[in-house]
């Protein structure tokens, strides 16, 4: 799929001055621009809604709602669009944080409608839990296994560099629990690997962001994360905060064992010198 900002400054050098003006506050206005339709874009302008018609049919579309339409496809499927939009009075610095906030909020009112006693009772159950993710979604799960590791044993992390996926999964079965984390500009076979997964009756956790497109009747449970940011690049902030969440809850649930293991964790890492344990 073409990206609008290449249509638009392709052909920006034979734009009347009035279609600049348009062209340019549609390249500023890449986060928000489904909030508009085309009388209010052309009043933004300042332009009559004749010339932003003129420009979209010159760029290539049938209308604006058409390419609105096209960047929140890109948007939703993690294409990074930049923006250039800055509220009045405000910084990047401020919109950013605000927006980790409003996050943050939608999904504390998500995860109220999580089966979390459900979750955490096959974490503390199952045999073994393996933990999957491609691409940007591998730093989540290996920092996640990294966290586990410290709370229970036999902890997972798949794909090993360089190999496939096969050879491990042939031996889960339904007393193990797989996490698999799958956030936009997922593998082409990600859906597939889903559908297999459950068709190995294997326990899945699914971590995705909201409204992925996947099925998530795939999944044995599937939750959901907002990672929207200002500008171009999506916020991993929450995938963080879910790990750092989930994690110190199932500690809780067995506290006991936790400290224990966190325990005989921290004695072999002073006997083997590993790490800087000093607090000063």
């Amino acid at each position: 799929m073409r990206q609008i900002t290449d249509v638009i400054r392709k052909e920006y050098e034979d734009l009347s001055p009035s279609e600049r003006r348009v062209a340019s506050f549609i390249l500023d206005h890449l986060d928000d621009l489904a909030t508009y339709n085309s009388v209010e874009l052309s009043e933004a302008c300042q332009t009559s809604k004749a010339t932003v018609s003129r420009l979209f049919r010159r760029l290539g579309y049938d209308s604006f709602k058409a390419m609105r339409d096209e960047v929140r496809v890109l948007r939703q499927s993690g294409v990074p669009l930049p923006s250039g939009a800055s509220e009045s009075g405000t910084t990047l610095l401020d919109r950013h944080f605000r927006l980790e906030s409003k996050n943050l909020s939608r999904l504390n009112q998500q995860a109220k409608l999580w089966p979390l006693d459900a979750i955490l009772s096959k974490f503390e159950q199952a045999r073994r839990v393996v933990l999957i993710g491609f691409r940007n979604s591998y730093p989540v799960a290996m920092h996640w296994r990294q966290q586990l590791i410290q709370v229970r044993p036999d902890i997972q992390l798949l794909p090993q560099a360089g190999q496939t996926l096969a050879e491990d999964l042939a031996d889960l079965t339904d007393q193990d629990l797989i996490i698999l984390i799958g956030f936009h500009r997922r593998p082409a076979q990600f859906p597939m690997l889903l559908n297999r997964l459950k068709s190995l009756a294997i326990p899945v956790l699914l971590i995705t962001e909201t409204q992925s497109g996947l099925d998530h009747s795939q999944a044995t449970w599937c939750l959901e994360i907002p990672l929207d940011s200002v500008s171009a690049f999506d916020s991993y902030a929450l995938p963080m905060s879910l790990v750092s969440f989930i994690t110190n809850a199932l500690l809780h649930q067995q506290l006991r064992h936790g400290r224990q293991r966190i325990e005989e964790i921290n004695r072999l890492y002073d006997s083997l010198q590993e790490l800087d344990l000093t607090l000063n």
